[in-house]
Parts: structure tokens; sequence; C-alpha cells
């Protein structure tokens, strides 16, 4: 994609998540193709509400048990609560980088994504799929201890990436470097729950977003290798729930969940 190209006649995920929670980061391709999926699985927002707040659930969990450095890939565009937010909130000196390779993402964190404590919060226009340029980039590089631990969070993106093996190795190549003690947290799409999401990941396809939905042994396997925390991988809102979790019926999730450790 040329530098600063929008592709504003295409969908793109993150504005079509942005549209579906409700934001105005978007263009009429996305809302378009948004549309067609509530038509499959109108509970879709729900979902998406829900793994936000795996994502805080999971990163504070982690900046509880010491964590001071987050890798933030396929940020999205900013939606409360941020992930710089809940941990330096935790502990005002985390250290956060953020990934994307959407130039509107990118412009948004620059703006919107400011520290709210002591640590350093960064920004890197990169693909998933070059581990090892994300991970030589300076903010990473330069701006991380390496030898402490690192949380490598991929929340809702390792659905892009078709293919199981790739999935996987691009996982691998991720944490092979990092230290014992560092983490994985993601979450990826499902229709386990109800089958009448394969409309909406259809529709996703259709528009030139690739999007596979996962088994519960599916998404096991990207953690292959790694020690699973309690109570491994499930539908997000049952991942250590909170009040808002509680009264979530369990067809309106189309994602699964866990956190581990290297």
């Amino acid at each position: 994609m040329p530098p600063g190209d929008l592709q504003t006649d295409r969908p793109h995920s993150a504005r079509i998540y942005d549209y579906l929670l409700g934001g105005k980061d978007n263009f009429e391709a996305d809302r378009r193709a948004a549309e067609q999926m509530l038509q499959h699985t109108p509970m879709l927002p729900i979902s998406m509400r829900a793994n936000r707040r795996f994502m805080a659930k999971a990163v504070g969990f982690l900046a509880d048990r010491g964590v001071r450095q987050f890798l933030d890939i396929g940020t999205g565009l900013p939606t409360s609560p941020n992930l710089h937010e809940v941990v330096q909130r935790i502990a005002a000196d985390s250290t956060v980088v953020y990934v994307d390779n959407d130039p509107l993402v990118l412009t948004h964190a620059r703006a919107l994504l400011t520290p709210v404590g002591t640590g350093a919060v960064s920004y890197l226009d990169a693909d998933l799929r070059r581990p090892e340029a994300i991970l030589e980039a300076d903010a990473v590089a330069a701006g991380f201890d390496r030898t402490r631990p690192v949380a490598v969070t991929l929340i809702a993106v390792l659905q892009h990436v078709i293919d199981d093996d790739q999935a996987r190795d691009i996982v691998g190549r991720l944490m092979a470097p990092l230290p014992s003690g560092s983490a994985l947290a993601l979450s990826a799409v499902t229709v386990e729950n109800d089958p009448a999401g394969a409309g909406t990941v259809r529709t996703y396809n259709q528009n030139g977003v690739p999007v596979v939905a996962r088994t519960r042994a599916g998404v096991e396997a990207l953690f292959s290798g790694f020690d699973l925390v309690e109570p491994g991988v499930v539908p997000v809102h049952h991942w250590k729930p909170v009040d808002a979790d509680k009264d979530v019926d369990d067809a309106a999730v189309f994602m699964y969940g866990g956190v581990a450790f290297k």
C-alpha cells in the first residue's frame, strides 16, 4: 500500500470494527460491508465489546503479574479503554509499542494515544506477516529491555491469517527471541457458538478482507509450546469475567481468547 493511501473504496477490518462499535472513523465501503454482516449476526457489536473487555482483562492481568513491556500488533483504531491506558494505570512505567499497517490507524494513534503514565508509548508501521521487521524496529529493539519479559498481544488479528501453519509460524517467530516469562495474549474468530456467523465470515472474504473462523482446538494450537493461564482458551467473556460479561449471551460472542506464558 502506498504511504498515506487509505484505500477508502474498499472495506478495512479496523474501520468495519470502528463502525460496528459506533465510531466515526470509517467510510462508505466499510459501512456497507458492516451492514451486510449484521444481517447474519445482528449481535456482532456485543461480541466486539466483549473482545475489547478481554484485551483490558488480559493486559491488566499481565501488568498485575509484573509485565511492564507490551507489544500490541494489529492495534486498530483507538477505542476506550486503550491498552496503554489499562497498563499504565496499573504501572505508570509500562512501555507500549502499537503496531499496525493501516495509515488511518497510525494517524489516529499518534494523535490520540498519549501516555497516561511515565512509560513510553510508540507507534510502528509494520505488517504482522513480517515478525522480524517488527522485532528489529527501533521502537522494539531499542525501546524494550530484552532481558525482561515482553507481552505480545494479538487481539482479533490472527483470523486474517488464513493458513493455520502460517499463523503458528508467525506466533513462533514473534515469541522466539523474547525471554522466559514473556507472555502471549490473543483472541481469534470462531463460529462454534452460532453457525450463522459463517455468513459474516463469508461477507468479510467477499469484500476482500481475508478471515477464517477457528475451532477451540485451532486457537489452542496457536498457543502450542506455551503455558496457558486458567481458564485456558474460552469465549472471551468467560476469561476471568467482570460484571459487564456476566449477562452476555454465549451465542452473541464470536471470539475465543487466551493468555499464556513462555
